[in-house]
């Protein structure tokens, strides 16, 4: 039976490496600092930072890098109970530039890395069937025998309740072709109840490089109970079967805008799993998603993901502040 108000984490976790000087390109950087991230844990970690109960599933190398993330998950209060090592097999390591506008570039080393190799077998099916909420990406669909973990995963946590949550976080250059990423990525939509998107991905997925709610419509499917699209800084829409809107974000100086998806999506879950009635009550899904741009937000003023995630008196702060 789900667990008390517990969000599960499912995919990959590694290392960003990020130049020391910003907005050069990765062979300009003059060094690189190293930074935990990966999606899946990213959000994790926002939730627990933000006073909620988080576990992370996946598969990290048995090597320095890899145990040191184990152990970020512990002193950032996730459970890493579903966390099992790889001896041969290194944690996957991306290089990430910020460009002097602040959008990203990568450059992944994963051949194979340890979070492609994690088998059926391996899955913790207690902590899965403990989640109230289970989160997942794409990047784990890649390929086998990662990609029928996770939808091993996805269905032991459908039948024992959970609500699925679902970014798809797209990472073209690790995909074959955008053909099969486009594929793969829609080839779980009608699993999921929540569905985050950013713009972008709106765009790729739909073909038409706008945010209108036509466009957005067409990445809508019956089993949904919230699909969200971020616009950056404006904030984000939503659409449930019975209305839809925008919530405006918060006015801030942006430094890096990594780990601003994964903060939105670990706030909004960590008010969603304390009262699932906001799925059908408008005003109180729009102050979720007021909480949540400010967890973005926030995020985007430090550089990295984990460290800047916010705690909730940072969100509340800035909520209160504007």
């Amino acid at each position: 039976m789900a667990d008390s108000k517990m969000i599960v984490s499912f995919g990959e976790m590694l290392i960003d490496f990020v130049p020391t000087a910003s907005g050069v390109s990765l062979a300009e950087a003059p060094g690189f600092l190293k930074a935990p991230g990966g999606a899946p844990a990213n959000v994790a970690i926002a939730v627990a930072r933000l006073g909620g109960r988080a576990a992370f599933i996946g598969k990290l190398g048995d090597d320095e890098f890899g145990r040191m993330l184990a152990a970020i998950l512990r002193q950032n209060g996730v459970t890493d109970a579903g966390v099992v090592f790889d001896s041969g097999a290194r944690t996957a390591l991306a290089f990430v530039t910020l460009r002097a506008d602040g959008e990203r570039e990568f450059m992944f080393y994963r051949n194979p890395s340890a979070d492609m190799l994690l088998t059926e077998q391996e899955l913790n099916l207690d902590i899965i069937k403990k989640a109230s909420v289970f989160h997942y990406g794409s990047i784990s669909l890649i390929a086998e025998p990662c990609r029928t973990a996770h939808l091993r995963a996805m269905e032991a946590a459908k039948e024992a309740g959970a609500i699925l949550s679902y970014d798809p976080n797209l990472r073209l250059p690790l995909w074959p072709s955008a053909e099969v990423a486009r594929e793969q990525i829609l080839s779980i939509w009608d699993q999921a109840d929540i569905i985050k998107v950013s713009d972008v991905e709106l765009e790729f997925l739909t073909g038409e490089s706008s945010v209108e709610d036509e466009v957005a419509m067409k990445l809508w499917r019956d089993n949904l109970k919230l699909l969200l699209v971020t616009i950056g800084e404006k904030g984000c829409k939503y659409y449930t079967k019975d209305f839809k809107g925008t919530v405006d974000s918060f006015k801030v100086v942006q430094v890096d805008t990594t780990g601003a998806g994964d903060a939105f999506v670990g706030a909004m879950l960590s008010k969603l799993v304390q009262d699932l009635s906001a799925l059908q009550d408008e005003n109180k899904l729009r102050e979720v998603l007021s909480f949540a741009n400010a967890g973005g937000a926030i995020t985007t003023t430090k550089k990295g993901a984990i460290p800047s995630l916010p705690t909730e008196g940072e969100v509340l702060n800035l909520m209160q502040g504007a």
